[in-house]
């Protein structure tokens, strides 16, 4: 072969790899293991290149792991239930089951063609019913364990749809496919106990050191451990049955500035007033519409309605607060009731200025300083601030130390107690939908509700549904429902709401160790390959994936199913940035934007000539058009160019914009390196200087080193740039024939993690042994590391006139006299004697004249 063709080695070396089942994974105990895994995609038909570079990064860890003697296993499956298939059922006819499969096989065979080192023999998708039937089987244990428990809770419901959407499907208060105006309703609904560990979930962030340290603390925010201060307001003429309010606040140290009393539209007293109030109900009912999460609270228009009831502030029963049904208090958090400090919480402050309440400031930024009336006002928590209604002594303290004082102080006067509480809510699993895990329980009318019984796993999805109208299939298929009780044997109806597809995510990475087994996992396998040692994934993925896979292990090891020593199950996390395009687009008579793919544009203009407007690089996206296929890119340089280039042009945390500039140069690179070992590979005799072979020959070595971190650190980027000046050095030596063989093939070897099929090809050339993929990682040799000698640049009067080679250990004086008889300083010097000469050890030289 007289040039680089990608397209002609890349086959034959997967098909090589795949004879020699090189990436098969099996308990081994002559080496270490090494277990890395990607977050597996969901199987939406088309590959893009941020999975490229996603997975192609775990590939270049597993392959150096595999060079270094690990015992490695790098698995891939589909995370394949979820609303897209049924969306896609209802847009174009058909069938979830079939829609998935079908795009499951069309991206695995847009992914071989990668080259990925992925033990293919243990993949699987979340639908199978061997996995979801042995999630179900998990279910069951959990619920034995006390893990799991039912219960009425307020959800977002979709009145088209019919279903229960999560609150990031709630968009501008609407369905985010139906449009329709979302409800807040109450519905009996399955829960993992996930609360019951948000003590131990947050302590053990702290042994996460390979975790990045945004990730911790997003996770940490989210679990949002606080210390604040329960008690009661008594109400004034209250409905029967409600005497008092009781609320839960973190700034105690700001109840002398209360202003007002809010309470949930679910709270049970709006509820009970609203029974006799047309005006409440209609105002709750509209609250009841929208999201639930903080952050569409927060943005959203805050609104009350004033109950005209009245409470004491505990500290002066002549002070009277009105009580608010309020939009922005949640029933699920703290106890659904919250006093208001307008002077302090923004949220507050608006609230207070559209009803005209009082806002009362408890601290000011000095002992001197005036209240600014125009804003809250909010400082963090440690810094010090002057409190002119506090509840210690001391009038400058920080708020922290503010709030224990408070809460000591509260309980001192018997109003209330000091109370931690996280933020985190237990995790609702039911899912009113066709297309996921059946929750294996039945309702029988003696009985209750039963759990299945095990022999009966998995409880398969039936097949023979229609999407023709909204809501559950399972809810209305004729036969599907109806079953026998495990417990009494008498007529029963199966549960029809299914899991959350987080469920399916949270578990997948056991089921990798023992993908075939007949219980959720082997424990012998699981206690081989588990931990992950290294998970890679979106930062999008960092809070909720993460937390309930955390949570998952630890129910896993109560229930039998893990190890305790898998207990936190990612020992290393690795979140990469995106991989960006810009975007093009024209306008249409309406001057609405039409987008084109990169491939109709050149030169900023459309095949027609009409020019194209250039949005700066942003996020791949189809809606945007601004994608680029990899399979197009594979066909026309191959999947080692694609590789090399995502990995090339930026550090691999940060976003990496693809250039069809930037492809073809690297594409050149390689190329050219084939160039250059076929030639070396060509010559079999010549000697070069001993001068010269050692100089390439530390240059190798160097290289090793230098690569070998890099890959180890993912400075995948810095590699490669080792990797193109060591490409350099190799064109332009002189050494002989044996030095240069021996350094393409060190070069060959450390660019087989990155660009697997070019590295086989040039091992073959050079008469390597066996495969590449399996040759033992080169090792650099610490002596070879230094430099007999070094380069000093020479300054006079500060300005750089020259550079002199000096022994490394030359003595001072030697360094001085060599320096000083440089033609360039002596001609700087202008016949001037030097006043005196600085030596800096291996930086400097410094001549004042």
């Amino acid at each position: 072969m007289s040039r680089y063709s990608a397209a002609e080695i890349e086959a034959r070396w997967q098909d090589a790899w795949e004879q020699a089942s090189v990436f098969r994974a099996a308990r081994s105990d002559d080496k270490p293991k090494y277990y890395v895994l990607e977050m597996f995609p969901y199987p939406s038909g088309r590959i893009h290149m941020g999975h490229v570079r996603n997975y192609t990064m775990g590939d270049v860890i597993a392959r150096h792991k595999l060079a270094t003697g690990h015992n490695v296993l790098h698995p891939m499956g589909w995370d394949a239930f979820g609303m897209p298939a049924e969306n896609a059922a209802m847009a174009i006819g058909g069938h979830p089951k079939d829609w998935t499969y079908q795009n499951i096989a069309d991206m695995r065979d847009q992914m071989k063609p990668l080259g990925l080192s992925i033990d293919w023999s243990r993949e699987f998708a979340t639908c199978d019913p061997e996995y979801y039937g042995q999630q179900q089987a998990l279910f069951l244990d959990m619920l034995e364990a006390g893990l799991v428990y039912r219960k009425n809770a307020v959800v977002n419901w979709d009145p088209v749809d019919m279903t229960v959407l999560a609150n990031e499907q709630v968009i501008d208060g609407k369905g985010w496919r139906s449009g329709a105006d979302v409800e807040r309703r109450e519905l009996t609904q399955w829960f993992f106990k996930i609360s019951d560990m948000a003590e131990e979930l947050l302590d053990a962030l702290d042994t996460l050191d390979d975790w990045p340290a945004k990730v911790r603390l997003m996770q940490e925010n989210w679990i949002g451990k606080s210390r604040g201060l329960q008690f009661s307001f008594s109400l004034i003429d209250g409905p029967e049955g409600f005497d008092r309010v009781e609320v839960y606040t973190t700034r105690p140290d700001t109840l002398l500035g209360a202003s007002f009393i809010g309470v949930s539209p679910d709270h049970p007293l709006a509820k009970h007033l609203e029974k006799s109030d047309e005006a409440l109900a209609a105002f709750s009912a509209e609250c009841r519409k929208g999201g639930t999460t903080a952050e569409a609270l927060e943005t959203a228009e805050k609104r009350g309605y004033d109950t005209g009831l009245r409470v004491r502030h505990p500290f002066d029963t002549s002070w009277e607060l009105p009580v608010y049904v309020a939009n922005f208090i949640l029933m699920d958090y703290g106890t659904g009731a919250i006093f208001g400090c307008p002077a302090h919480d923004q949220r507050d402050f608006d609230f207070a200025r559209k009803y005209d309440l009082p806002i009362i400031p408890t601290y000011l930024p000095s002992e001197d300083a005036s209240p600014d009336l125009n804003e809250a006002y909010v400082p963090p928590k440690n810094e010090t601030v002057f409190y002119n209604s506090g509840f210690a002594g001391e009038a400058h303290q920080t708020g922290n130390k503010a709030i224990d004082a408070a809460i000591d102080f509260c309980e001192g006067q018997g109003v209330g107690q000091g109370v931690t509480k996280f933020r985190l809510r237990d995790w609702g699993l039911s899912r009113q939908r066709y297309w996921g895990c059946p929750i294996p329980v039945v309702h029988c009318e003696a009985c209750g509700v039963v759990p299945e019984a095990k022999e009966n796993l998995p409880v398969r999805l039936p097949d023979d549904v229609s999407f023709d109208v909204p809501g559950n299939p399972l809810d209305r298929h004729p036969t599907w429902r109806q079953t026998s009780c495990p417990a009494c044997g008498r007529d029963a109806l199966r549960e029809t709401d299914t899991m959350d597809t987080f469920v399916d995510s949270s578990w997948y990475f056991a089921r990798f160790t023992a993908p075939r087994a007949d219980t959720p996992t082997d424990l012998a396998e699981a206690a081989y390959w588990m931990n992950v040692d290294q998970y890679i994934g979106g930062i999008e993925h960092a809070i909720l994936h993460l937390l309930y896979s955390r949570f998952f292990a630890r129910a896993m090891h109560i229930t039998g199913h893990l190890p305790k020593s898998a207990i936190e199950p990612f020992n290393a996390l690795f979140t990469q940035g995106m991989v960006t395009h810009e975007i093009y687009q024209t306008r249409d008579d309406n001057a609405r934007p039409v987008y084109h793919l990169p491939e109709d544009v050149t030169d900023g203009k459309l095949a027609n000539g009409t020019p194209v407007e250039i949005i700066p690089s942003a996020k791949m996206s189809k809606s945007k058009k601004n994608v680029v296929d990899p399979v197009s890119i594979i066909s026309a340089y191959g999947a080692d160019t694609a590789r090399w280039f995502v990995l090339s042009d930026s550090p691999p945390e940060r976003d990496v914009e693809w250039t069809a500039a930037g492809a073809e140069a690297a594409h050149k690179h390689l190329s050219r390196v084939w160039r250059i070992v076929n030639e070396i590979a060509a010559v079999t005799s010549g000697d070069g200087s001993p001068e010269a072979d050692e100089a390439l020959l530390r240059e190798m070595h160097k290289a090793i080193h230098d690569v070998t971190g890099g890959v180890e650190s993912f400075g995948f980027n810095a590699a490669i740039a080792r990797l193109y000046a060591f490409t350099n050095t190799l064109s332009k030596s002189t050494a002989g024939a044996d030095a240069k063989r021996r350094a393409a093939s060190a070069l060959a070897q450390l660019m087989s993690p990155m660009t697997p099929h070019l590295a086989e090809e040039l091992w073959q050339m050079l008469g390597g042994e066996g495969l590449i993929v399996t040759a033992p990682w080169p090792v650099a040799d610490a002596s070879m590391l230094v430099d007999d000698t070094i380069t000093l640049p020479v300054q006079v009067n500060g300005k750089r006139r020259g550079e002199i080679n000096v022994a490394q250990d030359a003595p001072k004086e030697e360094v001085e006299k060599i320096a000083l008889a440089l033609d360039a300083v002596q001609r700087a010097m202008d016949g001037a004697q030097p006043k005196k000469v600085i030596v800096v050890p291996g930086r400097i030289v410094n001549v004042v004249v």
